[in-house]
């Protein structure tokens, strides 16, 4: 990790992390916990940018496979980004953190609008900045909103916090023998059909050169030392 300049990340938060040991839903010690691996971050002197999924409320790809019209049930989950971020901000502001939460759709009484230069400007000023909505349009996921937000600010690093340390060669909880890779390449992740972020955003990323860090965020003190240049996690670049 110590060749990528960290002056500014955009960490990509999974909503199923959120449901704690639920299946759906939101657990806010869960929130409050989250909050502070965000928070350690601050010693660092780094502009932090996050995006939530909404896999703890509602996934619009599942609910249209069952029947729902595709775009309908986008739309449904780009609200439960909105009721994601939210509640991350209200957990960072309890600790005394200045947050914004932008949205790709608009919902003007709890969020400002996602506008570029305007998240810029929160994250020169010290600000945590929580971007929801997705991109603001169906068909998009929430990692490949991640990578966009990630190029659009002008980030170093893109860091996508799960409850997996890394990437493997197949999936470790099916497989006790699966590989873990330290360090691995874009392309190599496109030939190997490794599912750590969709197609989309694993593409935009190559093309704009931003690597991908994938860490477990459930681990106490993992985001702050790997981003204190310890071996922690998957370098994707």
């Amino acid at each position: 990790m110590s060749q990528i300049n960290k002056r500014r990340i955009l960490l990509k938060l999974s909503g199923e992390i959120l449901s704690g040991n639920h299946v759906y839903g939101i657990d806010p010690n869960v929130a409050q916990q989250l909050a502070k691996e965000v928070a350690s971050l601050k010693k660092l002197d780094i502009d932090i940018g996050i995006v939530l999924g909404a896999g703890n409320i509602f996934r619009g790809r599942d609910a249209s496979e069952k029947g729902m019209d595709r775009v309908t049930a986008d739309y449904i989950g780009m609200v439960g980004t909105v009721i994601n971020s939210v509640t991350l901000q209200d957990s960072l502001e309890q600790l005394g953190l200045e947050t914004r939460t932008l949205s790709g759709i608009d919902i003007p009484k709890i969020a400002e609008p996602y506008i570029r230069r305007r998240a810029i400007r929160h994250l020169e000023k010290g600000r945590i900045v929580i971007i929801a909505g997705g991109t603001g349009n169906p068909f998009f996921s929430t990692d490949s909103a991640a990578a966009l937000r990630s190029v659009e600010l002008d980030c170093s690093l893109l860091v996508k916090a799960t409850k997996v340390d890394g990437v493997y060669d197949s999936d470790p909880v099916k497989n006790p023998d699966a590989k873990k890779f330290t360090n691995i390449s874009f392309s190599e992740v496109l030939e190997k059909e490794l599912a750590i972020m969709d197609l989309t955003a694993i593409t935009l990323c190559k093309e704009n050169k931003m690597p991908i860090l994938v860490l477990d965020i459930t681990k106490e003190g993992n985001l702050y030392n790997a981003l204190s240049d310890n071996n922690i996690g998957t370098t994707i670049s």
